[in-house]
């Protein structure tokens, strides 16, 4: 995904560039900020939400209503989650081993699903169940650089924009597969108890903003499915190489706006852990007996988790895009690391997949078809034969 990319940083170093007039929102109000008409739709990561934290207290408390011997002295109850990670092209390894997993016939039914960057793209399809497979496999497997991005030309344009290249056919895109029918599903399920989270970073504040993106679903209107499509693309988009998302806020009746970029700048795969602190706690002040619950968490790393050894030519933007490769890595796992300790400390089982060493990328252009399809297909063929998930992190065995 990275290849070429940083040739985009010789423009900062040599261009200041001209810049948008904007009105950002000031840190002490990045709390209290709202899009225009819809409250408690998402949540700061390293923050305790309240708003997220009660959603998930009434979720137990209506399925103690619903099915309240599961609650009983001997009952338990297994949630399954899904995190998704970035990746960019490398998202084909995740969309094919989701289908195989589909074929496999041993796919839950996801409580809830999380994605970030490319993940986001996937995460609500692949929440919607295996119906709707064949998107994922059209998305990662039809489609080339052309399709997602459009260099901007002369080369003085991009010293003086926001970015080396137009998102335009990559919002078509998210605009052909994530229409009004794919949002009202996502309502429906929303209303069964499921929940969706996509994030994306908040490059003003260096925050990973969380969204409830089921509760926006619900909504249902027109300014909903339109809010809905941008947070997919602001987490998709990489800086330097894709332009900002800029979401317009209100605090106070003033209205500011926010940059958001891709997700994966902050985070490569995330969960809740950090906005639902004190949950313990609401769920025994509640009377509800928190032993009774377990669950299970599947992250798919769209990505390698292995060194690879590649012989770097002795040239700037090789140089670059070796070491940001290097570091997202580390970031990634770094992040699976998290996402381990929180998941052991709360009882749960922690489940990974990851593209193998072994497969040594061809890719000839940043989205190359031919290489996403045997990314495709080798998620595909692990899945679908019952795939080993990695029950710890790497570097524990």
């Amino acid at each position: 995904m990275l290849k070429r990319y940083y040739w985009a940083l010789l423009c900062i170093v040599l261009c200041s560039g001209c810049a948008t007039v904007r009105h950002p929102i000031p840190p002490d109000l990045l709390g209290s900020a709202r899009i225009f008409g819809m409250q408690d739709i998402r949540a700061l990561s390293g923050s305790p939400s309240d708003c997220f934290k009660n959603d998930f207290l009434k979720l137990l408390e209506q399925e103690q209503r619903d099915s309240p011997s599961i609650f009983d002295f001997k009952a338990t109850r297994t949630y399954s989650m899904l995190a998704i990670s970035g990746g960019g092209d490398k998202g084909a390894y995740g969309a094919g081993l989701l289908n195989g997993w589909s074929q496999s016939g041993t796919r839950p039914v996801f409580k809830a699903v999380t994605g970030i960057s490319t993940g986001a793209i996937i995460a609500p399809i692949a929440f919607l169940g295996s119906k709707y497979d064949y998107k994922l496999e059209e998305f990662y497997t039809k489609y080339s650089t052309k399709d997602i991005m459009r260099v901007r030309f002369p080369p003085i344009g991009i010293l003086f924009g926001n970015s080396v290249a137009s998102t335009a056919p990559l919002e078509h895109l998210i605009e052909y597969y994530i229409d009004a029918e794919l949002l009202k599903q996502i309502a429906i399920e929303y209303t069964k108890g499921r929940r969706l989270y996509v994030g994306t970073t908040n490059l003003d504040a260096q925050r990973l903003v969380i969204w409830d993106m089921g509760k926006i679903a619900s909504i249902g209107d027109n300014n909903a499915l339109k809010l809905f499509r941008k947070i997919i693309l602001a987490s998709a988009s990489m800086p330097v190489a894709f332009p900002p998302v800029y979401l317009n806020v209100e605090v106070n009746d003033e209205m500011y706006d926010e940059m958001h970029v891709d997700g994966g700048i902050t985070r490569q795969v995330f969960f809740l852990y950090d906005v639902l602190q004190g949950f313990d706690k609401a769920i025994k002040e509640k009377g509800l007996d928190i032993s009774r619950i377990r669950y299970e968490i599947y992250v798919i790393r769209n990505g390698y988790v292995d060194p690879l050894y590649k012989e770097v030519a002795d040239k700037l933007s090789a140089i670059a895009e070796r070491a940001v490769d290097t570091s997202i890595n580390a970031q990634g796992i770094g992040n699976l690391y998290e996402l381990y300790v929180f998941t052991k400390n709360n009882r749960g089982d922690f489940n990974f997949a990851y593209i193998p060493a072994t497969h040594a990328s061809k890719a000839k252009e940043l989205f190359d078809p031919v290489e996403m399809q045997e990314l495709f297909d080798l998620g595909f063929k692990e899945a679908s034969q019952g795939y080993p998930w990695k029950k710890i992190p790497p570097g524990m065995e």
